[in-house]
């Protein structure tokens, strides 16, 4: 079965680029209020996501149910470690052990504070570890400043022809 979704965020749009971002999580409620804290900024995006960690990889290879059409290669991913299937921990040693994939940013947004989830993190090649806010307000605050960081101040690769 295919759980994966697009939401299609909507607000001023300043530039003609439209990014992508994939968020890997199995709750649907930290799904829901992660799409309506990014829908708070004003950066022109494509939330897509994915509920576990076995279909986080199909959509990046293209396999499986994300074959035909082929999903757009995310600008930056946000992993939940605490998913089904395999675990953000494995996820993100496979995307970052692959050269197709491993550019791709990836912010491991997690509800853990365990300084060993957060060093393996960093050890498997995460771009960014947060903790995932406890109040709706902090969230809001957290996704805004992680959009303009990464989408607005970082020069990411521009060849798309990587993935």
């Amino acid at each position: 079965m295919n759980h994966t979704g697009t939401i299609p965020l909507q607000r001023p749009i300043k530039s003609t680029k439209i990014y992508n971002i994939l968020l890997a999580d199995d709750d649907p409620d930290d799904r829901l209020l992660t799409s309506e804290a990014l829908s708070t900024t004003e950066l022109p995006l494509r939330l897509s996501y994915v509920e576990n960690g076995e279909d986080l990889m199909q959509y990046l290879q293209h396999t499986g149910a994300y074959q035909n059409p082929s999903p757009a290669r995310p600008d930056l991913i946000l992993l939940d470690l605490s998913m089904p299937q395999k675990n953000g921990f494995e996820a993100l040693q496979a995307i970052k052990s692959d050269p197709k994939l491993r550019q791709i940013p990836v912010i491991v947004l997690s509800t853990s504070r365990s300084q060993e989830d957060i060093g393996r993190s960093y050890a498997l090649g995460a771009n960014s570890y947060v903790t995932k806010p406890q109040n709706y307000g902090s969230l809001i605050h957290t996704i805004q400043t992680l959009g303009k960081y990464w989408l607005e101040v970082v020069q990411l690769p521009s060849d798309r022809n990587v993935y």
